[in-house]
């Protein structure tokens, strides 16, 4: 059989026909009609005459179904922006297809709307619009703009008098580690920018999709100002050359400094004026500064060749000799200035520009080729550069020299010779003893000049080097800051995001990085500007290098460079070793750095943007979590690390607030807590449902996880959330329910459902609380819901809109008003004051109820309240029962000091409060005798027998008395905490919950009853 392909054959190309082709070659194809896929078989011959533009739509549709697709790019281009995107069809499209295909019914193909149909050509065969804009290739792109910047103000100014204070080892050491770190960081931002498809942003773009909008948003402000400051740095270097000029004329305007400031005032003026002119008019400019270059290198490098004649020797030049070499190896320090970090620091932006590339990756045509090719091969050639520029000049000039011929030794002169010159026949003594000489490598930046073949196409090198490397940082500036804006990040910079023609040009980030860029010309000194510069871009270098070793460490999926020649420890060792220099050039300028990087690093952490970009973060938080839970699971449990890890049955969050505040109280970072949601219809809640809850929580700060579960009841659900909820030892040991209020006029199943999930909690070993507030805890009645009716199909709405547990959940489609629900304050957010908790610890088990009121007093909120414990006791016992519970308490280290022991329990309680509890179960009673042969239980068996009412008439009548104490004993207490009776398996259902009832009912503060498992949860052991 041949390929399944669709054919054209004059057809709707969205309408493909239910037939099959023989490709049988004895006979022409025979059409038979199928109830499957339609697919297209078509022999070699023939699918080898089809054209390239219908292959592509050819393939559209598996063999499955008709809506069924191939693979195709589109469909995993989900991320770009302002994309019309083919989409695949969802899985219930696919599922439901074939049916409603037979019956006629219209089935949508994709879950977001967009049809899944592909066009009729691939984006790449369609034709260009007529203004696109315009795409560099890796040679002009970042090959040439890379050296350019690379090739800036300190060859020509610098790196001569860095190589007559260094020496050429040290020289050589210098530049061999700055390149050293320009490479790691080439190779890491190559790794980085072949992960993917890079947009616009450059190194920015890059360290925030790979690190986090945390790590990667200061990266961008900062490397947005390093930008500028540095096209500033090559500008006062234009200007210096300039006034030096200006000097040997004859012309002075002012004074030196402020000609300096001048012509880069000037100087930033004009290329900002190349700049906005656009990509195509920058692009030309620098490939006529790179002419220049190559043109001053050459004449250079001749130069060196020629013998020098007697003027060139009055300024210490004569030519290529080993002895000048030799004596130049070793470093010559002088100055205020003269040491190895000050050397490197002026140095290191030398190298700086590597980013360029990166910084325009939005202008290139493929930038995971360009950007690695074009960067290595950029720091290959420009190293080579400086390399020989300090070996060719050490070796070919002297230290000190007057520049005047009459220095010239005849063979008559006497005296004292001191310097190299005198070893060529020059006497320099006099201006070396009174340190007033003016040329030699030591004492002027014109050395490159009057070594070359001629003396002005250097100028117009450091001419060309200094404007190009300046127009190439004021155009990468604004493009790195737009990306930033875009990103809508930081507050009050969206005005900088607005592009402008069809390369979308940052016109106001043009004049944002103009004014910054004049700012730091006016400082005019060189080397302070570069200093600075260095640390900035030092900062740099660190993240990037950081971003590539984390992202291969945390070992992502998502993370397979197409650039494959890096290594996770070289690239740590850089990032390392950038943040070391970056305080040893200049600890005040890193200080700097570090603080503003801190600030801004702080201000995104605590805003949390509400940004996905799959960062390397994510992935290292997933890895640790994930070790970090199975090496819990090897860790045996112990009681002095017990935490109550709840379980709690809110239902969607935003409907039962003080549930969720409750038990966030005493789980804040302490512990485990899962909001499970037992939704109660077939259908299963959409995901954006989940995220709106979850963004609720978030919101509220309430740190936990939200478990969402479709089953039939109540009772089922909360079985499968007890045994499935949790991971290894995060797994929860504690349930929290809300008290069911409305019981009374509640179905029996109802009730049935709610206490046998109270006896399940038990037969999982697990602890119980549950928590009564006297206005509910259901705020759903207060907004605008439709109310989920799968719990109680034969009650009214009405009914059950004004259900507040979580046997009745509401429904789980329709929340909360996040601006309402998001502020809604519970009494568990308001300050208690010098309140009291009062703990009723009627019944040992475990500690779990003294644990969780001491965990509470351990929040800002409730840390002020004073902790009453009330117990039972003798009367003739009670001072002794109250020191031993003291005493325990001490040995709890729990600060518990007022114990009261309660001796009239037993007294028969006030016919009011029993007349109320025996109003409260008579809908529940069965008076009449049973019939004959018929038990109860097989008549009404949620109902109570009087038999089973007589039979529990003191249990009862105790929970009455209990109450009676309660509402005595804690009228203004802020909050009631009761031992919880445990159900018993003869009590009927009805009969416990009167009991919960009546020993909750009567309060105006919240009332939690709590039982623990029966097991230690606390102990005054050390082991």
């Amino acid at each position: 059989m041949g390929q399944f392909k669709s054919k054209r054959g004059g057809l709707d190309p969205g309408v493909v026909p239910n037939v099959h082709i023989s490709t049988n070659d004895e006979g022409p194809p025979r059409y038979s009609s199928h109830g499957i896929p339609s697919t297209i078989i078509i022999s070699d011959v023939e699918s080898s005459a089809l054209e390239g533009g219908s292959k592509a739509e050819l393939q559209r549709f598996s063999i499955y179904s008709t809506l069924d697709k191939v693979p195709q790019q589109g469909h995993y281009a989900n991320t770009l922006p302002q994309k019309q995107l083919r989409a695949r069809p969802s899985l219930e499209a696919l599922r439901r297809a074939f049916k409603e295909a037979e019956a006629g019914v219209e089935v949508p193909t994709t879950d977001s709307g967009v049809s899944s149909l592909p066009d009729s050509g691939t984006e790449e065969s369609k034709a260009p619009p007529k203004n696109a804009p315009v795409r560099f290739g890796w040679i002009l792109g970042v090959l040439i703009r890379t050296m350019l910047n690379i090739w800036g103000v300190i060859l020509f100014l610098r790196l001569t008098l860095i190589t007559s204070q260094a020496g050429i080892v040290l020289t050589w050491v210098i530049i061999l580690i700055s390149v050293a770190i320009t490479t790691v960081t080439g190779i890491s931002i190559s790794a980085i920018a072949t992960n993917g498809k890079v947009l616009a942003g450059g190194p920015y773009f890059l360290v925030s999709r790979s690190l986090g909008p945390e790590i990667g948003a200061p990266i961008g402000l900062i490397l947005s100002f390093a930008n500028a400051q540095a096209s500033a740095l090559n500008a006062v270097g234009f200007g210096e050359v300039v006034v030096t000029l200006m000097q040997d004329s004859g012309v002075v305007i002012v004074d030196y400094l402020n000609n300096v400031r001048l012509v880069g005032v000037l100087t930033i003026v004009v290329l900002l004026l190349i700049s906005l002119a656009g990509m195509e008019w920058e692009t030309k400019a620098q490939v006529v500064f790179f002419v220049c270059l190559m043109s001053s290198f050459i004449s250079y490098i001749v130069g060196t060749l020629i013998p020098p004649t007697q003027e060139k020797q009055a300024q210490g030049i004569f030519g290529y000799n080993s002895e000048i070499f030799i004596a130049n190896l070793a470093p010559n320090w002088s100055g205020p200035d003269g040491n190895f970090f000050q050397m490197f620091g002026l140095f290191f932006p030398a190298v700086s520009g590597i980013l360029y590339g990166v910084s325009i990756c939005g202008d290139l045509k493929d930038p995971n080729i360009a950007v690695p090719k074009g960067t290595l091969h950029a720091i290959f050639w420009t190293t080579l550069s400086y390399l020989v520029i300090s070996i060719t000049s050490a070796s070919c000039v002297v230290q000190n020299a007057s520049g005047n011929i009459s220095d010239f030794m005849t063979g008559n002169t006497t005296g004292v010779c001191l310097g190299q010159g005198c070893q060529f026949g020059w006497n320099f003594t006099e201006c070396i003893v009174s340190q007033s000489c003016q040329h030699g490598m030591a004492n002027t930046q014109k050395v490159m000049g009057q070594l070359s073949g001629w003396y002005y196409l250097i100028i117009i090198g450091a001419f060309a080097a200094t404007l190009s490397s300046a127009l190439g940082y004021l155009v990468s500036a604004p493009k790195i800051f737009q990306c930033l804006c875009r990103d809508n990040i930081y507050p009050y910079i969206g005005i900088f995001a607005k592009g402008y023609g069809k390369n979308d040009e940052p016109l106001r980030a043009y004049g944002l990085s103009f004014i910054i860029a004049v700012a730091f010309t006016l400082i005019g000194s060189l080397d302070t500007i570069a200093i600075l510069n260095s640390s900035l871009f030092m900062c740099v270098y660190t993240l990037i290098n950081f971003s590539c070793f984390h992202a291969s460490f945390t070992n992502a999926p998502g993370w397979r460079p197409q650039f494959i020649y890096y290594n996770k420890w070289v690239s740590f060792v850089g990032a390392l070793v950038s943040f070391i220099l970056m305080f040893l050039l200049s600890w005040w300028a890193g200080l700097i750095t570090l603080i503003v990087y801190i600030l801004l690093y702080l201000y995104i952490y605590y805003k949390k943007p509400n940004v996905n970009w799959g960062s390397s973060i994510q992935a290292g938080s997933y890895n640790m979590a994930l070790s970090a839970s199975v090496a819990l699971s090897g860790v045996e449990d112990h009681v002095k690390n017990f935490r109550p890890q709840c379980l709690v049955l809110t239902g969607p969050p935003t409907q039962r607030p003080a549930l969720v505040d409750f038990v966030d109280s005493f789980t804040k970072h302490a512990s485990l807590m899962i909001c499970g949601d037992i939704i109660m219809d077939r259908q299963t809640q959409p995901q954006e449902a989940t995220d709106r809850l979850v963004k609720w929580m978030n919101k509220r700060k309430v740190r936990s996880f939200y478990s969402p579960f479709t089953a039939d009841s109540l009772r089922v659900g909360a079985r499968h959330l007890l045994q499935a909820s949790g991971i290894g030892k995060l797994k929860p040991n504690t349930l929290v329910l809300g008290f069911k209020s409305n019981w009374r006029e509640s179905s029996p199943e109802s009730i049935e459902d709610y206490v046998n999930t109270i006896n399940d909690t038990f037969d999982y070993k697990y602890g119980l609380c549950i928590l009564r507030m006297m206005e509910g805890l259901d705020t759903s009645d207060q907004f605008d819901f439709e109310v989920n009716q799968g719990f109680e199909p034969d009650e009214s709405a009405e009914k059950v809109d004004q259900q507040s547990s979580e046997g009745e959940p509401a429904p789980t489609d329709n929340m909360t008003n996040e601006g309402d629900s998001g502020e809604m304050e519970t009494v568990f957010q308001d300050d208690q004051g010098k309140k009291t908790i009062d703990i009723y610890w009627i019944a040992d088990d475990g500690g779990l109820t003294l644990l969780v009121p001491y965990l509470l007093t351990r929040r800002k909120r409730w840390s002020r309240c004073k902790v009453r414990v009330f117990i039972v006791g003798e009367e003739q016992n009670m001072e002794e029962s109250r020191n031993e519970m003291l005493a325990l308490l001490k040995r709890f280290r729990l600060d518990f000091n007022n114990v009261t022991v309660m001796t009239d329990c037993e007294k028969r309680p006030q016919a009011k409060y029993l007349d109320r509890f025996v109003d409260s179960v008579a809908p529940f009673r069965l008076y009449d005798e049973p019939q004959e042969g018929v038990s109860v239980s097989q008549n009404a068996p949620w109902k109570i027998s009087d038999r089973e009412f007589e039979a529990f008439k003191l249990k009862s009548e105790a929970k009455v008395r209990l109450n009676e104490i309660i509402r005595r004993n804690s009228k203004r207490a802020a909050l009631v905490v009761v031992s919880l009776p445990v159900p018993h398996s003869d009590c009927t259902s009805a009969l416990y919950m009167a009991w919960l009832d009546t020993l909750t009912c009567g309060l105006h503060c919240p009332v939690v009853l709590i039982r623990g498992n029966q097991e230690d949860v606390l102990t005054f052991y050390c082991q």
